[in-house]
């Protein structure tokens, strides 16, 4: 992911690639001469030559590598999750504001054209479905499919809905590792919304959509193809359009967002606390499949 960061930084008008840092100091020299900046050899290096980093590496990692470069005046995109605890996720949002830095955390489907789409002609939801399948990426096998892939959707529906949640049912199954590889939760919203989430790691295919019923209209769309379509009632008649799309690679609309909060000094799109609530339910929902499976004697 820090190479496809690198490579999108390359492409932006408004930013310039300065410096890429990793451990493995043969794979930062290979990226930088790819896509420009220089390799270096520490985080105080790279706070020096940069204004703002993406950080890109393992989640135990977050808060050392991000308190670090806020604490050094830069601004930081932080890979999801924000963090591995809700502890940690509260101190990285408590010293970005210390340091008057911004923190955006990179939920990339925030930035997707077809979201942006669905949220203008979103009233007021009322049950939505989202599905989120793909092959097992032998990668984040510390981690459950809800931490690693339905905490996208999780954060989706968050910002969709903006109510508290008055309930959660979860359940989910070990398949190839120790962690949960196929999940669903059920989400009841105090406000009577309904999500109903699934996602899975061991699928032979791909699949990213989301479906929101609201009482005036049904929205389905797929956030892979970067289409979608919207039914209505006319009359006694159920009518069908195109949602029309102006399609994009997400992470660059994610990263030019970054660098215009960073030029302005403005709130991120998704924010450091934002992150952190997305976090806090992905947590709990992997709490409740755990118990639910050592109630069961799993």
């Amino acid at each position: 992911m820090g190479r496809n960061h690198a490579r999108v930084y390359g492409l932006l008008e408004e930013a310039e690639l300065t410096a890429v840092y990793d451990a493995d100091q043969e794979r930062a020299r290979a990226v930088a001469e790819e896509f420009g900046g220089q390799a270096v050899a520490s985080l105080e290096e790279m706070a020096e030559l940069a204004d703002a980093v993406s950080v890109a590496v393992p989640t135990e990692a977050h808060l050392e590598i991000g308190s670090g470069l806020l604490e050094r005046g830069v601004d930081v995109l932080m890979e999801k999750p924000i963090a591995p605890s809700a502890e940690a996720a509260r101190q990285l949002v408590d010293c970005a504001r210390t340091n008057g830095r911004v923190l955006q955390v990179g939920h990339i489907e925030r930035f997707n054209p077809v979201l942006r789409e669905l949220e203008s002609k979103l009233t007021r939801p009322r049950f939505i479905e989202a599905h989120r399948l793909s092959p097992f990426p032998n990668r984040s096998m510390d981690i459950g499919v809800v931490l690693d892939l339905m905490i996208h959707d999780l954060e989706v529906i968050l910002h969709l809905v903006r109510e508290p949640i008055a309930s959660i049912d979860a359940v989910g199954v070990p398949v190839l590792t120790a962690r949960e590889d196929i999940a669903n939760a059920r989400i009841r919203f105090e406000g009577g919304c309904v999500a109903n989430v699934t996602a899975s790691r061991i699928s032979p295919d791909r699949l990213r959509k989301i479906r929101v019923f609201q009482e005036d209209c049904y929205l389905s769309l797929d956030y892979q193809e970067q289409a979608g379509q919207m039914h209505w009632r006319e009359g006694m008649g159920i009518q069908r359009a195109d949602v029309p799309v102006e399609k994009e690679e997400p992470l660059k609309l994610e990263l030019a967002a970054f660098v215009g909060s960073v030029k302005r000094g403005t709130d991120p799109e998704v924010s450091g606390q934002q992150g952190a609530a997305a976090l806090e339910l992905a947590l709990e929902i992997t709490r409740l499949i755990w118990d639910e499976d050592k109630g069961s004697g799993g």
